[in-house]
């Protein structure tokens, strides 16, 4: 059986993916006057360049006879993981403010409103679709009716999903508290990425080097992520150094934004 507060947690966190995005919107919107179209452009770069593009060419690469030596070596894995991710969210996010948002560069509190829809997106799927999944597989463990899904498998989905209804039951039910203050640091850090990708963007001339320094911080975040992981740290270790990460992004975004903003654009 999956604890009844492993249960209250799963759905509480497939709220807080919604309701965290959505009231960042609301805050920015009320505060700022920050514009909607910023927040859905950001959505919407998070789902062509990091659910799409990204995963296209993961395909490619890891599917080629490189990706058996990037997969089995976790060092490579941590960097071309990082990268890739630092390339991709990045560029989209440059591209997206360069181009799309080009009209909203008179206020740089558009940026927090981007940042909110780039990494409230990110929650949505990983908090809000993740957990829902989470909470079908717990409630058809609860009530008896895994057989139900599992009959017409496969034995290699089977064992697939074997696994997960195993690991839905072992996990501690505390360890559901970390999702969404992974989120809360990880939506911290995209706001702050988009704050310094934003005065690389908005400028009469381009910013390379923030845009790179974007990029440079993005891939060590994910990698030491991906790192800290595999490598055995406690789940509490590896939040606590993703919580570090992004307040180091946050304050380095502070001191950007307030060498490069007007007056009427302070915080």
């Amino acid at each position: 059986m999956v604890p009844a507060l492993s249960v209250i947690f799963i759905i509480i966190n497939l709220l807080l993916g919604i309701a965290i995005p959505v009231g960042l919107c609301i805050f920015f919107r009320k505060k700022y006057h920050a514009s909607l179209q910023s927040f859905f452009v950001g959505c919407g770069v998070m789902f062509l360049f990091a659910l799409v593009l990204e995963q296209i060419v993961h395909a490619l690469v890891l599917g080629s006879g490189i990706g058996t030596t990037i997969t089995n070596n976790i060092w490579l894995y941590a960097l071309y993981g990082g990268l890739m991710a630092g390339l991709f969210e990045e560029t989209g996010r440059f591209l997206a403010m360069r181009l799309v948002l080009k009209n909203e560069h008179s206020d740089a509190h558009n940026a927090l409103m981007y940042g909110a829809g780039h990494g409230g997106f990110e929650a949505m799927m990983i908090l809000t679709l993740g957990m829902l999944n989470n909470l079908i597989y717990s409630v058809m463990i609860n009530t008896g009716q895994t057989q139900v899904l599992l009959a017409p498998l496969d034995e290699a989905t089977k064992a697939t999903l074997q696994t997960a209804f195993d690991t839905l039951i072992s996990t501690p039910s505390w360890q559901f508290v970390m999702s969404p203050m992974e989120r809360i640091a990880a939506i911290a850090a995209q706001i702050a990425l988009s704050v310094i990708v934003w005065f690389a963007a908005s400028g009469k001339k381009c910013r390379v080097s923030l845009f790179l320094l974007a990029i440079a911080f993005h891939a060590i975040l994910d990698a030491v992520s991906v790192l800290a992981s595999r490598l055995g740290m406690p789940i509490i270790g590896v939040e606590g150094l993703i919580w570090l990460m992004a307040a180091c992004f946050v304050v380095l975004a502070w001191t950007i934004w307030k060498k490069m903003c007007t007056d009427s654009e302070k915080l």
